[in-house]
């Protein structure tokens, strides 16, 4: 059974959760799940880990609520939540250092052939596909607007490493987008050989 929320106020539902009460609390969660799921899985690949992550951080989201103070956005406050847990996973599972060698991109990509056959679910198994150090980067850099020096900080890592790692995501997604590219071409035929 779904618990329809968008007639309520979010403010409202925050003070029940305050108040304890276990309804508002599953309406938080029900209204702010799916879309803090896809944060979890940008940093976890594996759905199970990333769910169980998520949860976790939802737990921190009810136990630190009063320290809301509704300065920006309450969803803002509760995807750093989430990403904290996430870095936290990865830190815990020691796979986010991983680096693989990698060729630079060779050509420039027409992303005019790619877009068209790429949707959100390809992108994100492309950046799904990056070692976990690199991933967890370009995710912090490129999507959550992390400065290098908040990454360093973040990751306990220095600024140079997060560019670095930046740097080289951002190569690999060029050479998995070229690498789609070739197959996207059209392929000529030749008769009468």
């Amino acid at each position: 059974m779904t618990i329809k929320v968008e007639s309520q106020n979010t403010d409202e539902i925050i003070k029940g959760c305050l108040k304890g009460d276990k309804k508002s609390q599953r309406q938080l969660y029900e209204m702010f799940a799916p879309l803090m799921l896809s944060v979890c899985r940008r940093y976890i690949c594996d759905f199970d880990s990333a769910q169980d992550v998520m949860i976790k951080a939802f737990m921190v989201v009810f136990d630190k609520l009063s320290q809301f103070r509704h300065e920006g956005s309450f969803e803002g406050w509760i995807r750093r939540i989430m990403v904290n847990e996430s870095l936290s996973w990865l830190r815990k599972n020691k796979s986010m250092y991983l680096e693989v060698e990698i060729e630079s991109a060779d050509r420039e990509i027409d992303f005019e052939v790619i877009s068209d056959q790429l949707n959100v679910e390809d992108i994100m198994t492309l950046v799904h596909s990056l070692p976990s150090g690199y991933r967890t980067v370009f995710n912090l850099y490129a999507i959550e607007g992390y400065s290098h020096a908040e990454i360093a900080k973040q990751l306990n890592i220095n600024v140079n490493t997060s560019k670095s790692q930046l740097s080289r995501a951002r190569i690999l997604l060029q050479k998995k987008l070229a690498d789609l590219e070739k197959i996207a071409e059209p392929k000529i035929i030749e008769h009468g050989k």
